[in-house]
């Protein structure tokens, strides 16, 4: 077996891993950034509700 191959794929192995974690943290960080803006547009459309509760509670389905 040789060593300096094994070593060199390891190397390879350890930095594909790293780069994984690193692009699973930003992932993470966009989709905690991207439900916090969800529940942020929530909240203003409850507060909306609150202020004119009558808005959007009737439809006209006639043409």
């Amino acid at each position: 077996m040789d060593i300096a191959g094994l070593s060199i794929a390891l190397a390879q192995t350890k930095t594909q891993s790293d780069f994984s974690v690193a692009m699973l943290s930003n992932v993470m960080e966009l989709n905690e950034t991207l439900g916090k803006g969800m529940i942020d547009m929530l909240d203003s459309a409850a507060m909306e509700r609150s202020v004119a509760p009558h808005i959007g509670s009737n439809i006209d389905l006639k043409a």
